[in-house]
């Protein structure tokens, strides 16, 4: 696989680390843990987004999308817990609970990501290598504007009928097979 441009590792690693720091954050304030300092939220999303673009190179499977989704769900988890004010550790809840219910959001959010990798490789592929019709529509000159054109031929080159697109009022429809003969 070519390795991705920076201008594309930059992109796909901005939408890593939004995504799991939204959902981190989300998940965070929803389960009681109270609110993240704004400045701590954006230097976890900036670390996520460098890490995210340093090991962004080309594209991942789903296992490594969802190992590095449910890295970063577990560290974004722990820093918010330690950094919002009045934190109770565990928002009291179980361990395993909390656990289960990071690992459900995290493989979503993996599988989401994964899903627009897919798709985000594929476009380029399909960019990257034109059908051989696409050549033929790009290697053909393009129309030059000769002044006024002929008119256009009619759509029926036949007369049409007067009687065309009238409903006859007297027409008889039966349903079901013929009657049989008397």
């Amino acid at each position: 696989m070519s390795r991705a441009s920076a201008v594309l590792r930059l992109s796909r690693a901005v939408v890593f680390a939004t995504a799991c720091g939204a959902v981190s954050v989300t998940g965070h304030v929803l389960a009681g843990g109270g609110h993240v300092p704004f400045e701590a939220f954006v230097a976890a999303v900036l670390a996520v987004l460098a890490l995210a673009y340093v090991i962004d190179g080309r594209e991942r499977g789903p296992a490594a999308v969802l190992a590095a989704t449910v890295t970063t769900q577990a560290v974004l988890h722990q820093l918010f817990e330690h950094l919002a004010p009045g934190h109770v550790a565990g928002h009291g809840h179980t361990a395993s609970g909390m656990a289960l219910v990071h690992l459900t959001v995290a493989a979503l959010t993996a599988w989401w990501l994964h899903r627009g990798e897919r798709a985000l490789w594929l476009m380029l592929r399909l960019y990257g290598s034109p059908r051989p019709v696409i050549r033929l529509f790009a290697a053909a000159p393009a129309a030059v504007d000769t002044g006024p054109r002929p008119p256009s031929l009619p759509l029926f080159p036949y007369a049409v009928p007067a009687g065309a697109g009238r409903i006859v009022a007297a027409a008889i429809t039966r349903r079901g097979p013929p009657l049989a003969s008397r």
